[in-house]
């Protein structure tokens, strides 16, 4: 047990907890920096295949122009809003590649609908009609760097450790 939290480094989420956390959560907040240097972030769905992160938006989001120009990014993943309970986060930094191919546009589409909605296939179809459209732009964000925080090995044994009704 730690006397303090002033380096949490040592609370490294392992790599079994990591993979549970990617995937069970389907979002994340991806961030891009803008020409004058300014950090932002949105919340997005995702879903992680072969070593990369998915995500898509239209050509005029302003997150598309920067990658263009900047092509690093980032992506933070937190456990709030699923069922691990105590908090897990991970960031994952690194390359984006831009895809408008239709192959890779219908296969993104198929499976982000049928990540964000298992309930039924007809909610499947509708969604990746949706997201169908000429402008659309599928984002893979491949990773080169991770940070990994897991805080139930923090406050394990610890009075200050969050309540029941907190995780």
């Amino acid at each position: 047990m730690a006397g303090n939290y002033d380096d949490v480094s040592v609370f490294e989420l392992s790599p079994e907890r990591e993979q549970v956390l990617v995937e069970k959560q389907t979002e994340c907040c991806l961030m891009w920096t803008t020409s004058t240097g300014d950090p932002v972030g949105v919340y997005m769905n995702y879903f992680f295949h072969e070593g990369s992160f998915w995500l898509t938006a239209t050509e005029q989001r302003m997150r598309i122009k920067a990658y263009r120009k900047r092509p690093r990014g980032c992506i933070a993943i937190t456990s709030r809003g699923t069922d691990i309970g105590i908090s897990q986060a991970l960031t994952y930094k690194g390359n984006i590649v831009l895809h408008q191919d239709e192959p890779t546009k219908q296969w993104f589409y198929k499976v982000l609908s049928a990540r964000v909605r298992p309930e039924s296939v007809e909610r499947q179809k509708a969604f990746a009609e949706h997201l169908d459209s000429p402008a659309r732009v599928v984002i893979q964000l491949i990773p080169d760097g991770r940070i990994g925080f897991d805080a139930e090995s923090m406050f394990k044994d610890s009075a200050a450790g969050p309540s029941r009704t907190q995780v």
